[in-house]
């Protein structure tokens, strides 16, 4: 708990200014799709897809810090509108349109950031992790991010060729959305009520919640915060 409200307050460019109408975060709608499935995996798992939307924007127009914001928007949408708590996450990240040029687009002392949150910090039980439609450009992407990443995560992580079947090993095909042959509804659909769910919480967002005042702990030399890469609280099972 310590980690989550610090480590936000840590990174004003995820946390802070979070209006989910502004047009920066609406224009990073419209290039990424943000996709909290409907329906849980038969051992009670969530699965949140994340993938460049089609016709792939421009890279130039793809901000890493703004991607990073709406993200978590998304997920503070999910944290205060759920109702099901699931037994773990599933994460499936689709490469289909991921160039070079996106990638340069990373900020690594963002990642960083990100990356810590995300492994200490964020509200889940991280049970698999699962990249779609891999390319050639796999190893370059696992370059900046595997020095980051915990071992126990990384253990979790799976890679799966264009146009294979593997990742029904792991996820029924019928909770996917309607455009990888699954029955969750379209793509369009399933976005669409996220963002709307992010946008009714406007008021929220714009009050900067759960972030902590660090300049009134006591104990700022032992402060949790983003330089010393512990990893201590990252939810495994």
């Amino acid at each position: 708990m310590d980690l989550f409200f610090c480590l936000r307050a840590d990174a004003p460019e995820f946390f802070s200014d979070r209006d989910p109408l502004h047009p920066k975060i609406q224009e990073i709608f419209t290039m990424v799709d943000l996709l909290p499935l409907p329906k849980l995996t038969p051992e009670g798992y969530k699965c949140f897809v994340y993938r460049l939307a089609f016709p792939y924007a421009d890279p130039e127009k793809f901000h890493f810090n703004d991607y990073v914001k709406t993200f978590f928007l998304v997920g503070d949408s999910r944290i205060r509108s759920e109702k099901q708590f699931p037994t773990g996450e599933v994460i499936i990240f689709d490469m289909d349109g991921f160039t070079f040029r996106h990638l340069t687009k990373v900020v690594l002392t963002s990642l960083r950031k990100y990356m810590q949150y995300a492994q200490e910090a964020h509200p889940v039980r991280l049970k698999q992790v699962h990249v779609i439609n891999v390319s050639p450009l796999l190893d370059k992407a696992m370059s900046l991010a595997k020095p980051l990443i915990k071992s126990e995560v990384a253990q979790m992580i799976h890679f799966h060729l264009p146009g294979s079947s593997t990742l029904q090993e792991f996820v029924p095909i019928e909770i996917m959305p309607n455009e990888y042959g699954g029955q969750a509804g379209s793509i369009k659909d399933i976005k669409e009520t996220w963002k709307k769910t992010a946008e009714n919480n406007r008021e929220w967002f714009l009050s900067d919640p759960w972030i902590a005042d660090n300049s009134k702990r006591t104990d700022r030399k032992n402060m949790p915060g983003i330089m010393d890469g512990s990893f201590r609280s990252l939810i495994i099972d």
